[in-house]
């Protein structure tokens, strides 16, 4: 070990204390904070997380994706012009973009059912979650 090789630890020093100084200040922010669902649910129908399934479900009903794609640009467009949601548009709404469009496609833009589908590695899906925060939990334990 030579002394000259301390110098390229520098940066890993200061990214320890970097992030020990952000494990102090959010553990206390989150060990008090109220989620408010209701806030959230409203942030989430907004920023349009549904869009993708929107397009899905056209592909599912035989539309190429890049028209269903077209298409569902073109209703988020609309719904931000209009101050609306995916899920609050009427059905002749989204017929005026695609005849293709039928009852299903409420189901299909559900924000709860697209979080639920999101079952990849990382997802939002709550099992996945559940197992990313058990996986957590498992390397925290074997540090220890």
């Amino acid at each position: 070990y030579n002394k000259d090789m301390q110098e390229d630890k520098e940066a890993i020093f200061d990214s320890c204390r970097t992030a020990i100084l952000c494990l102090n200040t959010i553990t206390p922010m989150l060990q008090t904070m109220r989620v408010k669902k209701e806030n959230m649910r409203h942030a989430a129908a907004k920023g349009f997380i549904n869009a993708t399934d929107c397009a899905d479900y056209l592909v599912r009903r035989g539309l190429p994706f890049r028209d269903a794609y077209k298409i569902t640009g073109q209703l988020v467009a609309y719904c931000i012009d209009h101050d609306k949601t995916l899920e609050t548009l009427t059905l002749e709404e989204y017929r005026q973009a695609s005849p293709l469009f039928e009852e299903g496609v409420y189901q299909a833009i559900n924000l709860e059912q697209c979080v639920r589908g999101r079952k990849a590695f990382g997802g939002p899906a709550p099992e996945t979650v559940e197992e990313q925060i058990h996986r957590a939990e498992e390397k925290l334990e074997s540090y220890c």
